[in-house]
C-alpha cells in the first residue's frame, strides 16, 4: 500500500460487534550508526455503524504492532454519536490544527460526499447521507479528528430542549 492510499480493508474486532479501518500508515526513520532504523505508525477508526466511533493513533516498530495498538486506542476512545436516522440532526463544524470540516446533512438516497479519511469516520459511526466539505489542511490526521470532533458536539432535539428548556415545534 502506497503513502497516499487509504485502505479499503474493513476488519471485525472479534465479539464485540465493533469494525476498524486503517486510514494511513506512517513510515518514520531515524538514521542511527549502523544505518536507518524505521519505525511505523497508524491511524485507525473503530465503529459499530450505529453511531458508536473511536479514532486512534498507534506506533511500533512494525506496522501490525502499531494497527494493533491503533486498534486498542481506538476501542477506548469510542463515543456515541446523535443521529437523526441516517444523518445527522443539523449542520456541523469541526477543526483540528489547520484543517475544518463542514458537514450537511442531506436527504436520504444522497449517500456519503466525502473525501477518504473523512469517510472512513463516517461510515464507521453509521451515517449514510451526508454532504462534507473539508478546508485547510488536507492532512488525514487532522482531517479525523476534526470530524470526530464534529461528530461527538452534536444535538439531538431533545438535548437543545432540555438545554433551552422550551418544547421545540416538529
Amino acid at each position: 500500500m502506497s503513502r497516499t492510499q487509504h485502505s479499503k480493508q474493513v476488519n471485525s474486532l472479534e465479539g464485540t460487534g465493533l469494525e476498524d479501518t486503517v486510514v494511513r500508515i506512517y513510515r518514520c526513520a531515524t538514521v542511527v550508526k549502523g544505518g536507518r532504523r524505521f519505525s511505523f505508525a497508524a491511524l485507525v477508526v473503530v465503529g459499530d455503524r450505529k453511531g458508536r466511533v473511536g479514532i486512534g493513533y498507534g506506533k511500533a516498530r512494525e506496522v501490525p504492532s502499531a494497527v494493533e495498538k491503533g486498534r486498542k486506542i481506538a476501542a477506548k476512545s469510542l463515543k456515541t454519536i446523535k443521529l437523526k436516522g441516517g444523518t445527522l440532526p443539523h449542520h456541523a463544524l469541526g477543526t483540528s490544527g489547520a484543517s475544518r470540516v463542514v458537514m450537511v446533512p442531506a436527504s436520504p438516497g444522497t449517500g456519503v460526499i466525502a473525501g477518504a479519511s473523512v469517510r472512513a469516520v463516517l461510515e464507521l459511526a453509521g451515517v449514510h447521507d451526508l454532504l462534507t466539505k473539508s478546508y485547510g489542511s488536507r492532512n488525514p490526521k487532522n482531517l479525523v479528528r476534526a470530524t470526530f470532533e464534529a461528530l461527538t458536539g452534536l444535538y439531538s432535539a431533545e438535548d437543545v430542549e432540555e438545554l433551552r428548556g422550551v418544547k421545540l415545534a416538529s
